[in-house]
């Protein structure tokens, strides 16, 4: 009952936020394909929610890859396209429900999930922190993190209630929705570590069919980048194009490893010497949020280890969270973080397993405050992640 009264408040709202936008937000739209958007005959409040990347995602459903547009993993609009003939071949209106179907179920599976591993934790204030998180609205939007962090999380319950064929099965598919599914072998080979060990008896009894499967279930986060990879080479001849085509849609990326590093002293050079514009503003936002999340993600890591007994199950996902965070940032720049940062799991816990709770209420007022703000804006048409 939490899950869809929160649910039903924060979709009823950020809609809300959607529909006036316009009346205090002037409208920029500097993407390609936005005039396609009116073609699907739906309000601007909900047509606006496939903005910049949405819209590539509903081209991809509609008439396959185009150039470069291999940036975009594959299972997302694919989705998208088997299920438009129920929603009138609107390909708009079945990414809108599939995203926000995904991410109630994810929500209701995240419950369950840290039921299992952290018992302890309030439900009602987890729910509560991923929903009021700047970009939360991404999930419910035409973007792939309402699916892949249904398939993840997902994944991780089924792998506690060790069945491994359902947990590699999701896994697999979350590696073709996002090229961070990869990452989700860190919690897999955890959670084999945390396994008690089998009894002599039951040893000898245990039929290589179940090795198959655990080593199988090891390997699906890399099975699914491989068949998309191996998609690439077939098609076009570089099984790498969705790295090789990222500066193609700007936000200064490279296909050249950078370090973290070389990434603080190029924002730090953008705080001294650009100019003061929503840009600028932009930048700012972006390495907030993420200094704010790794710090957080570092401070769990820290209490994991820290603890007598560790949970292999909360440090395998704390891993993740941060191989998740930096991830991006090695092809140079923040962009998009505040967005990324939405699959660090280990930071919406450990928020919420703080024990002072005005201090979290602040934490939550700021981060509400700027959800607002940066939905505002995105539905207008201003890159905000």
């Amino acid at each position: 009952m939490p899950i869809i009264v929160l649910f039903s408040i924060w979709r009823l709202l950020d809609l809300a936020i959607a529909y006036f936008a316009p009346i205090f937000i002037p409208y920029l739209g500097f993407f390609p394909y936005k005039d396609q958007l009116s073609s699907y005959h739906l309000p601007n409040f909900l047509s606006s929610l496939a903005n910049f990347d949405g819209i590539h995602y509903l081209l991809i459903a509609q008439r396959g890859y185009a150039q470069h547009e291999q940036a975009f993993f594959p299972l997302y609009p694919l989705i998208i396209k088997m299920l438009a003939p129920i929603f009138f071949n609107n390909t708009l209106l079945a990414a809108l429900v599939v995203s926000n179907i995904s991410l109630f179920f994810a929500l209701f599976m995240l419950l369950k999930y840290i039921g299992l591993i952290s018992p302890g934790s309030n439900k009602f204030l987890l729910i509560l922190t991923v929903l009021v998180f700047p970009t939360s609205f991404y999930f419910g939007a035409v973007y792939t993190e309402g699916l892949f962090f249904f398939l993840f999380v997902v994944c991780l319950y089924f792998l506690k209630k060790r069945n491994y064929f359902l947990a590699g099965f999701f896994a697999f598919l979350a590696s073709l929705t996002r090229l961070v599914g990869v990452f989700i072998i860190i919690p897999i080979i955890f959670h084999l570590l945390n396994r008690k060990p089998i009894p002599t008896n039951s040893r000898r009894q245990q039929t290589n069919s179940a090795n198959f499967k655990l080593i199988l279930t090891v390997i699906s986060p890399i099975l699914g980048l491989f068949v998309y990879c191996l998609y690439l080479w077939y098609t076009t001849g570089d099984p790498l194009l969705f790295f090789h085509s990222q500066p193609t849609f700007g936000a200064n990326r490279s296909t050249r490893l950078i370090f973290l590093p070389q990434v603080y002293f190029r924002y730090l050079k953008i705080f001294l010497t650009a100019n003061m514009n929503f840009q600028y503003l932009v930048s700012v936002f972006e390495f907030l949020v993420f200094n704010l999340v790794f710090i957080v993600l570092i401070f769990d890591l820290l209490r994991n280890f820290k603890l007598k007994i560790i949970n292999l199950d909360r440090l395998g996902l704390a891993l993740f969270s941060v191989a998740n965070l930096l991830l991006p940032t090695l092809t140079g720049t923040l962009s998009s973080m505040p967005r990324y940062a939405l699959l660090s799991v280990s930071f919406f816990i450990f928020i919420t397993e703080i024990k002072n709770h005005w201090f979290k209420a602040v934490i939550w007022s700021i981060l509400a405050v700027f959800h607002i703000l940066a939905l505002g804006f995105f539905i207008q048409g201003y890159f905000v992640s």
